[in-house]
């Protein structure tokens, strides 16, 4: 069997296939490409929220990975928590072009909004808890943000977490308890400042 062998039980050892690839390898690089690309592209999406963006998203981060890949250090044996703070630095910096050309664009003249149902109070509230969330998430660990995604975002179950990600079902339990106890006193005090 070979060592980027993927299977539903057993977690493939992503040390084995970087090492590999460092060396020149495409089959490695491949396999951690095919290994990961769902879960790098979905997170992608659920930062931008369109198709194509999430598609260029995640070919830039194999694209980083693969320029940088001689010092690229992974935690435990996932690359996966790299692949995803790559994606997330490179979504965020995608939203500020986007917003920088959107910005540039409504410059010379107002643009009509279709009418809102949510008052002005409300999509302020909206606003300063998603920046609040944002913020908080930010602050993470690669190791936590990783958790956050796999069970929060994606809806994996412990054990399918610790799978992608190398670890213990254990560990990625205790992870998500402090991770969870961390946003509920980071978002209640945004709560009680509105």
């Amino acid at each position: 069997m070979s060592p980027s062998h993927d299977d539903a039980t057993h977690f493939a050892d992503d040390r084995l296939d970087l090492e590999a690839a460092a060396h020149g390898d495409a089959a490695a690089f491949d396999a951690l490409y095919r290994r990961h690309v769902t879960v790098v592209y979905r997170h992608a999406y659920s930062l931008l929220g369109t198709r194509r963006e999430a598609e260029e998203i995640a070919q830039d981060v194999f694209v980083t990975l693969w320029g940088k890949i001689a010092s690229v250090r992974i935690v435990d044996r996932s690359l996966l928590p790299w692949l995803l703070t790559t994606s997330r630095y490179l979504c965020l910096n995608r939203r500020r072009a986007l917003a920088r050309n959107n910005a540039r664009l409504h410059v010379d003249g107002l643009t009509a909004l279709p009418p809102d149902s949510m008052s002005v109070e409300d999509r302020v509230r909206n606003r300063a808890l998603r920046e609040a969330i944002d913020d908080a998430l930010a602050e993470l660990s690669d190791e936590d943000y990783t958790v956050y995604l796999l069970c929060i975002e994606e809806g994996l179950t412990y054990q399918q977490a610790s799978l992608a990600m190398g670890v213990s079902h254990g560990a990625v339990r205790n992870r998500l308890a402090r991770l969870r106890a961390g946003l509920r006193i980071a978002l209640g005090a945004t709560r009680d400042q509105s």
